[in-house]
């Protein structure tokens, strides 16, 4: 079923020329999604943008021009193209953009020069808002029943889903096991703090350092905590359509009180229980690196960190036994039993080109032949329920299990205010752990930050 991720149209967007306003969301640290993820595409250098100069690619009817995101999977995405034209005579034409290229800033240029792509990446509302009223409605597509990943505005489905990432409390199953706690059972606030009493009673044996890897730096993992951690806030246990709380937050940045009380209160015990020594001052790759090595058995980090395991952490995976890993929900409440899932990006398709043969090419792309392509050798965790195939990533599993049992909830985080987390949030939340504040001081001192961040 389609979802609605609602975007937020903000004026300032809005209002810029094509000419001259250039926002790519793009630009990503090696944490994860902001909507970042460790592996995409500005860490990597830059792949086929050169063919940028070519004119006339939108609107020929046995050729597409797809703008991709993610440099990583150029080969993968080229071999697709390849397979399309073999079965469909459609010739599909991947241009690739990745370190540090303003994607959105290119694709306005591209505008001007009446050189648009046919199908082209999009991170995040502000720039779907750039191409408000261009962009195809894909609702009626087969594979728009077949995700919950969708990107859904008031003007219909406007982003196609390649990939999935996801927010839990991931944890170490390999430590659980030994610790004889089963992760079934975590299922609100008293249980996880039962479990958090029982491993740190146990860490010598365990050879943990902490139980849980959380770290609230204010200046680098901002984005860790006002934007993925917060986001359990505004939607953890929640339908993907609900925006209860991002609708309360968008009025002026109002909370809901009792529920925050109750984050508050978990965010608290993550603090409690976390490696004081990063706690306020550690790093992302410090983070992951200890979770990898099998030193934390929880860690306040997305599905993203499995792409970091598997390849700069290998070495010490490999050593700690390449142990299975899992989520379970940030359950503050009784009963939250969803994960928060979504795609960091999407791609779109441009009205006024060959917009019939780029539909016809991402629902070939949502079908097998395709799918397995993008799994098995692009890495991608699929968001199509009827995937049949699972990547080789730590996370794929437990993602797609979710996602098979429709616990999932959406990502309203990516509507909030623009420099929320990095200008304002970031910086409560680090407060908080470094002790300088209590639950009601945390929660006093977000609902201040809240308010003047959205009266400005």
């Amino acid at each position: 079923m389609k979802r609605k991720v609602i975007a937020t149209l903000l004026a300032a967007v809005m209002a810029c020329s094509f000419a001259a306003c250039g926002s790519d969301d793009g630009g990503k640290s090696s944490g994860g999604s902001d909507g970042n993820t460790g592996s995409d595409a500005d860490n990597q250098e830059s792949g086929d943008s050169g063919d940028a100069d070519k004119k006339g690619s939108s609107g020929s009817g046995d050729s597409i021009r797809l703008v991709n995101g993610k440099i990583e999977v150029d080969k993968q995405l080229k071999k697709l193209a390849e397979m399309y034209e073999e079965e469909t005579g459609v010739h599909v034409e991947i241009e690739s953009m990745g370190g540090g290229i303003d994607i959105q800033g290119t694709l306005k240029g591209y505008y001007q020069a009446d050189n648009m792509p046919d199908i082209f990446v999009n991170g995040s509302g502000p720039d779907f808002a750039n191409w408000k009223g261009m962009l195809e409605d894909m609702s009626g597509e087969k594979w728009a029943s077949d995700t919950d990943a969708a990107y859904v505005d008031e003007d219909g489905t406007i982003g196609f889903p390649y990939t999935v990432e996801a927010i839990g409390l991931a944890y170490n199953e390999d430590i659980l096991k030994k610790a004889n706690i089963d992760p079934a059972t975590l299922t609100g606030p008293d249980k996880i703090k039962e479990a958090f009493e029982t491993l740190d009673s146990k860490k010598s044996e365990l050879g943990l350092d902490a139980v849980v890897g959380y770290c609230a730096e204010a200046t680098n993992l901002y984005w860790s905590t006002g934007n993925h951690l917060f986001a359990n806030y505004l939607d953890s246990g929640l339908d993907r359509e609900d925006t209860t709380y991002i609708d309360l937050l968008s009025d002026g940045g109002k909370l809901d009180t009792e529920r925050f009380k109750k984050f508050a209160d978990f965010v608290g015990l993550l603090a409690q229980y976390s490696d004081q020594s990063l706690l306020v001052s550690g790093t992302y790759d410090q983070q992951i690196l200890n979770f990898a090595s099998g030193k934390y058995a929880f860690v306040t980090q997305g599905s993203w960190i499995g792409a970091t395991m598997t390849n700069e952490d290998k070495d010490a995976y490999d050593a700690a036994g390449n142990f299975k890993v899992g989520m379970i929900p940030y359950a503050f409440e009784d009963g939250q039993e969803t994960i928060l899932t979504n795609s960091p990006s999407w791609w779109s398709v441009f009205s006024e080109g060959n917009a019939e043969a780029a539909k016809a090419f991402l629902q070939w792309c949502s079908e097998d032949k395709a799918q397995q392509v993008l799994v098995e050798e692009a890495g991608f965790i699929s968001p199509f329920v009827s995937c049949k195939y699972v990547a080789n990533d730590p996370f794929a599993q437990t993602i797609m299990d979710y996602q098979t049992a429709g616990k999932t909830s959406s990502w309203h985080w990516m509507s909030m205010k623009e420099g929320l987390a990095q200008n304002y949030t970031g910086q409560v939340f680090s407060d908080y752990a470094a002790g300088n504040m209590d639950a009601d001081g945390f929660i006093k001192a977000m609902e201040q930050v809240l308010q003047s961040c959205y009266a400005n």
